[in-house]
Formats: C-alpha cells, structure tokens, sequence
C-alpha cells in the first residue's frame, strides 16, 4: 500500500515532523489488509530536501539546522547558481541526509524510539511545495 502526502515547507529552513502523518498512514493501511508487520519506506522524490529521524521540540530540530548552516552556508561558493542566494547548498543535502527512511512496524505499529520522530529536512526556500511518498512493505 502506498500513498504520498503533500506538504508545504514554507520560506524558510525548517524541520517538518511527519511522524504523525506516518503513523496515520500505517495505521489505516493494516486496519485495511492483513499485513501487520512490515516496513515502512519513506521517500522524498526531491533533489534538494532529505529526511531525518530525531528528537523534536526540545531544539534539536533548531541545532540541526543551525549545523546544516554551518556546513551549506547560503552564500556564493555554490556553483550550482540558479534560483536564490546560496541555492546549491541545497542540492548538497541529499548527501549528508538521504531522501528516504525506512522504518520497522510491528502489529501495525512504527517502531521508534521514544523521542525519535520523522522529520522531513528542507533548506530549499524555492520551492515550499513538497511530495512525501509513504510505502508500507510487507514482512
């Protein structure tokens, strides 16, 4: 069973929790089959935004992208050039957080951790407009 979400990142840096929407979409998929176990695959099919799995709400999420800034600073070393200032550290990203995760579920529950979540990493401010695709594989 597959889906895709869209979301909307807005103007600036963010960090996007979709644990919730993650955990909608695993929970309808085994109420509607037999599978109980399995993985759930997440993907962005986006050049320019990643995925990550950690603690939100306590700053984590706000040093993640403070360490993003650090590393892909929006300024004109890119030579990727189009689009706004410092546009290319964007396209970067991928690489140091990929654009998917996988996760297990077991008797159709996501298995994270207690203050993990699944978060949706965008430094691209344009494009605000994001596909997420969710895939629950069988066990």
């Amino acid at each position: 069973m597959s889906m895709t979400l869209q979301v909307r990142t807005g103007s600036s840096d963010c960090v996007l929790d979709l644990t919730d929407r993650c955990r909608s979409f695993v929970q309808q998929a085994t109420v509607d089959g037999d599978q109980r176990d399995g993985l759930l695959h997440v993907f962005v099919p986006h050049a320019t935004a990643g995925l990550a799995i950690l603690e939100t709400g306590s700053g984590s999420d706000d040093d993640l992208l403070g360490v993003l800034d650090d590393l892909l600073p929006a300024d004109d070393r890119w030579r990727h050039r189009h689009g706004s200032r410092g546009h290319g550290r964007s396209h970067v990203l991928p690489a140091l957080l990929p654009p998917y995760a996988t996760i297990p579920v077991v008797d159709g529950r996501l298995l994270l951790g207690t203050w993990q979540s699944i978060c949706l990493v965008d430094i691209n401010i344009d494009n605000a407009e994001r596909e997420v695709r969710l895939t629950l594989l069988p066990a």
